[in-house]
């Protein structure tokens, strides 16, 4: 027998054709299957990511160190933002105005870098001035300098800005589902017309989303915000799903709140705050909720995934200082034509231990729920699901500093309404060599979702929910992930950071998946019955580079081998699956 090469020429040449337009790498994804009904992954590396660090800096100190001292304590007393916190450019740009003129300060800015062992570093530049000019009016409006955008009119703590924020993306494929759409996308309802299978195809996509946000107050301590924008979005070439040139143009958010709190001279904080409507909501590390919209179809921009806002967001937030409670209902804004009227109620406590342990628990409820659950036998809904969740990390060492991390999160799910107990659990380990230069970081994650077994009564399939987010976190390989997505899979992760500056940042994976049962009812119909475990393995790189504090690029290249459960599927031994991705955002 005549061994057969790992890659063809032509596949050596679509790789090529698609690397030419790779500059630095990311990654993110998209899995419809043929009951789940939608899966995204997150194109950004700031918006919803967790705060790894933050940090307080005087541009001009005062020979008085009190002075300095001072002025620092008020700010990060007004500031209320917190490591792990997720980050929002518009609640940070709120509560940096706010801290600001509590501080007394001339100016304060913000920059974004890379967190040590993930997520990110919040630098705030602070400026010392006297107090009326400090509380002089500022913005568009009050000054009419252009150079103050985005910000339309700050004066007496009423804060108001524009957001402009635009993407332009170009993603390619070689052997788009293994080069057999036909059996891994039959029935699907996300195709129209062609989509990408054997050979290279590539399209582009782009974004432009616009809208006002403001936040007053109503008394010293008692302030009000909202905030309401449009979103549009095109697609153009021969993507995943389809090779028709769609665009689409709908209202992002639109929601409303309250903030209002104390800090005492001791420096205990007592703060609540409490919003409603079309807004974004991440819980954890988005292992059970950070996919909170679905793009794609008459959508558009399938890999951009520029729509994050739930249909409805309730949420109500205390927090004593190192500890918080959440109560909140997500009711995610699904595609039309997929739309389970899933609505998920949820309690969330979170909070900091001393030397960096970090601790949390949860509990969820979907009270109304279409989406199905198959067996050989019956078939379920999802409506009378209960999700009992708990997570760790660990971190010792300050960030910055070489040393050890761990992180493990654990949930079960049941069900009201008929037998249900099923599993989802991962536990990471890594080491920061943050002497060393491009200040490496190593990890090893092992995540394991619970299948079905047939020959019991009990359903034992795990749910995913609206997991997702991105590679590094619950986008299980940027190719597979659209094959398999985090439900009867076990996943074993391989992963190093480089950060050859703080605005930059290399990710190279490496993958290896496998199916906890051989009935995959639920999953790709392709396949629905595994004559193996093998799923196969995946190799990818990701590239993140904050050019400015506006202006963001991200990049992927992955290549994905199918194992012996595809190729028993398809009675044959397809090609590798590679793909590219460029994506240029800039954010106002």
């Amino acid at each position: 027998m005549v061994s057969r090469p790992l890659l063809s020429l032509q596949t050596f040449a679509a790789l090529a054709r698609g690397i030419v337009v790779l500059v630095v790498s990311a990654t993110f994804t998209w899995l419809p299957g043929a009951q789940q009904a939608w899966a995204q992954a997150s194109i950004g590396a700031d918006e919803g990511q967790r705060i790894a660090e933050i940090r307080v800096r005087l541009m001009n100190p005062s020979p008085d160190k009190a002075i300095n001292d001072r002025a620092i304590d008020q700010f990060r007393r007004g500031l209320a933002v917190y490591p792990d916190d997720h980050f929002s450019r518009t609640l940070v740009d709120f509560a940096l105005n706010r801290a600001t003129r509590a501080a007394g300060l001339a100016s304060a800015s913000y920059d974004i870098g890379f967190g040590y062992t993930g997520g990110l570093t919040l630098t705030f530049d602070l400026t010392l001035g006297d107090a009326a000019a400090a509380g002089a009016p500022r913005g568009m409006l009050a000054t009419g300098k252009t150079s103050d955008f985005p910000v339309l009119y700050d004066s007496g703590g009423t804060y108001v800005k524009v957001k402009a924020e635009s993407i332009a993306l170009h993603y390619g494929n070689a052997d788009a589902w293994y080069g057999r759409p036909d059996l891994m996308l039959n029935g699907n309802p996300m195709v129209q017309g062609k989509p990408s299978g054997k050979g290279y195809q590539h399209w582009v996509e782009g974004m432009v989303h616009t809208g006002l946000y403001g936040i007053t107050p109503l008394s010293e301590r008692f302030y009000v915000f909202g905030g309401a924008s449009v979103l549009a979005s095109g697609s153009y070439g021969q993507e995943l799903f389809s090779n028709r040139t769609r665009s689409h143009v709908a209202i992002e958010d639109a929601f409303a709140g309250f903030i209002t709190g104390v800090t005492r001279e001791n420096g205990d904080r007592l703060q609540l705050d409490a919003s409603a409507g079309r807004q974004r909501f991440t819980l954890g590390d988005g292992f059970l909720i950070i996919n909170t919209a679905a793009n794609g179809r008459d959508r558009a921009a399938l890999q951009a995934n520029p729509r994050w806002s739930a249909d409805m967001v309730a949420l109500a937030r205390l927090r004593y200082n190192n500890t918080k409670v959440e109560l909140f209902r997500v009711d995610p804004d699904e595609l039309p034509i997929l739309d389970s009227k899933t609505v998920i109620d949820g309690i969330n406590i979170e909070t900091r231990l001393s030397n960096g342990f970090e601790a949390a628990a949860s509990f969820l409820r979907v009270p109304q729920s279409s989406f199905k659950y198959f067996t050989p036998a019956q078939t379920f809904t999802r409506e009378g699901l209960q999700v009992f969740d708990a997570r760790l990390r660990w971190q010792p060492n300050p960030a910055g500093t070489p040393g050890p991390f761990v992180a493990a999160e654990a949930a079960l799910q049941r069900n009201e309404n008929f037998d249900m107990q099923a599993y989802g659990f991962y536990g990471e380990a890594g080491w920061s060599f943050a002497g060393l230069p491009w200040s490496p970081t190593f990890s090893y994650r092992y995540a394991q979702f619970s299948g079905d077994d047939p020959n019991t009564s009990t359903f034992e399939r795990w749910d995913p929910l609206l997991s997702g987010g991105n590679g590094e976190q619950w986008v299980q390989g940027i190719n597979h992930f659209k094959v398999v997505q985090d439900s009867n899979v076990i996943a074993h992760r391989f992963q190093l950071r480089l950060r050859p500056s703080a605005k930059f940042e290399l990710v190279p994976q490496v993958w290896l998946f496998r199916a906890d049962s051989l009935t995959n009812l639920g999953g790709n119909p392709a396949l629905s019955f595994l004559g193996s475990k093998d799923y196969g393995y995946e190799l990818n790189l990701t590239g993140k580079y904050f050019a400015s504090r506006n202006v963001y690029v991200q990049g992927h290249v992955a290549a994905t081998f199918p194992g012996a459960a595809v190729k028993n599927a398809f009675n044959a031994d397809p090609d590798p699956w590679l793909s590219t991705m460029l994506f240029v955002r800039v954010a106002y």
